[in-house]
């Protein structure tokens, strides 16, 4: 179990292979979002802050090692798993040399694909620290627990994202926009009411007085 969520965007154009990669990290309740081509991926990259790029190497409309040349010359924290169909060895290596990060020849075994990319997740991300206090809630993201003065708190999966974030804000307004990017993923219908009921249940768990404060058309924050 990991302390953060981690977002990928899944690139490949054969469909049914892209969406069930999608469908299969997304029961590993990693965040993620899937395009067909290099052009569509390169416009989401230049959208959203993505962990890992799950890249096939011959997609349409943009070729993908340009979409992958694209990635390192922003210099974010992005990662980039490269799928390549040809097993040879030049091949991989031009990816690599590109600026790939790890690459999977096709067909591969879907637990290999799982395990390169909470790999790769796990570098994209800075250390995070043990434990974030605020207001006297604890949450310890190693161990995906949280205290409220001391006092073990249970909370769902949803809840612990979303009070992660808030505490990582230190402070500052989190917005419901930010609070779905980061807890859910953009499947998620934006006027839902899902942040509301989340941060609802979060803080009748967490108690009296209520540590989680309502900004008004703008979002939430732990003052």
């Amino acid at each position: 179990m990991h302390h953060w969520r981690v977002r990928i965007l899944v690139a490949e154009d054969e469909e049914l292979l892209a969406d069930a990669i999608a469908e299969g990290l997304r029961r590993e309740t990693l965040a993620v979002d899937v395009v067909y081509d290099g052009d569509a991926a390169l416009e989401k990259l230049g959208v959203n802050d993505y962990d890992v790029v799950v890249l096939d190497r011959d997609l349409p409309l943009v070729h993908g090692d340009e979409v992958c040349r694209a990635v390192v010359a922003a210099g974010g924290e992005t990662r980039v798993l490269m799928l390549t169909a040809a097993a040879e060895v030049p091949d991989r290596v031009a990816g690599l040399a590109l600026g790939a990060d790890d690459y999977l020849p096709k067909p591969f075994a879907f637990v290999e694909l799982v395990a390169r990319v909470r790999a790769l997740g796990r570098r994209a991300r800075p250390a995070t620290p043990p434990r974030l206090e605020r207001a006297g809630i604890a949450l310890d993201p190693a161990r995906r627990e949280v205290f409220r003065d001391g006092r073990f708190v249970s909370v769902s999966r949803k809840e612990f994202a979303v009070l992660e974030e808030l505490l990582r804000a230190e402070g500052a307004v989190v917005s419901t926009e930010q609070l779905l990017e980061r807890a859910w993923d953009e499947n998620i219908d934006p006027f839902t009411n899902v942040v509301r009921v989340t941060v609802m249940t979060l803080r009748r768990k967490l108690g009296s007085p209520p540590v989680v404060a309502t900004v008004p058309g703008v979002g939430y924050q732990i003052p």
